[in-house]
């Protein structure tokens, strides 16, 4: 008799210990978190979802990854409460802040917050070599596949195109169906503003041969000097099998974002968790490399959720009071 009342004993605080284990969520945190991400083929798509199922398993509560046309149409989800979570380049976090993006009609985006720093978004563009074209400015008056036109492809790489002088047919679409285009001859060039390695792009190789598409020296120069949001990037050989030099680009960072009205306490551990378990992002995308705590100085202008100052703070990173949102 004693043994067996031992047995239930311990199978109640087994018991115990595994339903506090399964849930971390508290009273005051939502029941479920949306996380708006971009086009599948690109690498937010599958960061997103490597980085919903950690945040799932660790805050207790489920996190649903939700595809969309990219980092415009994300933040304007977090804007409007379609989402509480979401990724975005800090060229466009910037136009929603200042209100100064077309897409922004002149409002300012003021209830996001920055949450973690997640990689460098270099411009990248490739073509089929028996199409014949050798360098950028051989892609005048012909078709290029830019993105979704809400995606941060969508977004700048017209303009970029623009300020280099050369005249393009801007083709919006989601980036598998871009490969498939490409090959077809429905567009001649394939360019993108992902980090790397871009499934799509690796898909585009399984295909068939492809020649990347460098941008010059001047090129990277004159691309800073006009959209100063834009830096000297650079994507190492071999990243891609059709890679045998690093190619030198220009990139804009990415941030996870939330929205300012999330708990304190939920963000902390969301921030925590993601660079606890930093290691499984890194195997859905080697992008992931740089999802590190000392990335957060690419950020200058968007304030940090206190929750993840909190987190900073006390592994010795320091945020300015600047960049610190008010607490909830």
């Amino acid at each position: 008799m004693l043994r067996l009342m031992v047995l239930l004993v311990a199978a109640c605080v087994l018991d115990t210990g595994a339903s506090s284990g399964a849930s971390a969520a508290e009273p005051n945190w939502p029941k479920s978190l949306t996380l708006a991400t971009a086009s599948p083929g690109g690498i937010y798509f599958v960061y997103g979802d490597a980085l919903a199922q950690i945040l799932t398993e660790k805050l207790g509560i489920p996190v649903n990854p939700l595809p969309t046309q990219g980092t415009v149409h994300n933040v304007k989800l977090l804007d409007s409460g379609g989402a509480q979570l979401g990724m975005t380049t800090m060229g466009v976090a910037l136009q929603g802040w200042n209100g100064t993006g077309d897409w922004t009609d002149g409002k300012q985006v003021r209830n996001m917050r920055a949450l973690f720093p997640m990689y460098d978004t270099p411009f990248q563009a490739f073509v089929l070599p028996r199409s014949g074209i050798t360098a950028l400015a051989q892609l005048d008056n012909k078709r290029v596949g830019v993105g979704p036109k809400a995606a941060t492809g969508g977004t700048y790489i017209p303009a970029i195109f623009k300020l280099l002088g050369i005249s393009v047919q801007s083709e919006y679409g989601s980036f598998d169906a871009f490969v498939n285009d490409l090959f077809a001859g429905r567009i001649d060039a394939f360019t993108t503003l992902t980090g790397a390695p871009m499934p799509a792009i690796q898909a585009a190789e399984a295909k068939g041969p492809i020649a990347f598409l460098a941008l010059s020296p001047e090129q990277v120069e004159a691309i800073g000097k006009a959209l100063p949001e834009f830096s000297p990037s650079k994507i190492a050989s071999r990243t891609y099998r059709t890679l045998d030099k690093d190619y030198a680009t220009v990139g804009v960072y990415n941030f996870a974002i939330g929205r300012a009205d999330l708990p304190d306490d939920l963000v902390y551990l969301l921030v925590k968790s993601v660079f606890e378990n930093q290691p499984r992002l890194v195997k859905a995308t080697l992008a992931a490399s740089d999802t590190l705590p000392p990335n957060v100085v690419k950020d200058t202008f968007l304030p940090f959720h206190p929750g993840a100052v909190r987190y900073y703070r006390e592994i010795g990173i320091n945020i300015p009071d600047v960049l610190v949102g008010p607490t909830n």
